[in-house]
């Protein structure tokens, strides 16, 4: 068995074509303007209510 390298290694260039992550990731959220109604929550959000308002 050989001892540990202590040497840093140096870091290695990407491979080509591989991409990169340059996408901002969506959080979710949506801008409503003050003239139009609220958007009806999807259908986690709706069960998700559901069992927060059993358990109380």
């Amino acid at each position: 068995m050989t001892a540990p390298f202590s040497a840093p290694r140096g870091e290695r260039a990407g491979k080509p074509g591989a991409p990169w992550e340059t996408e901002l990731r969506w959080s979710g959220e949506q801008i409503v303007p003050d003239d139009q109604p609220e958007p009806r929550p999807n259908r986690a959000a709706r069960r998700a209510a559901a069992q927060a308002s059993r358990r109380r």
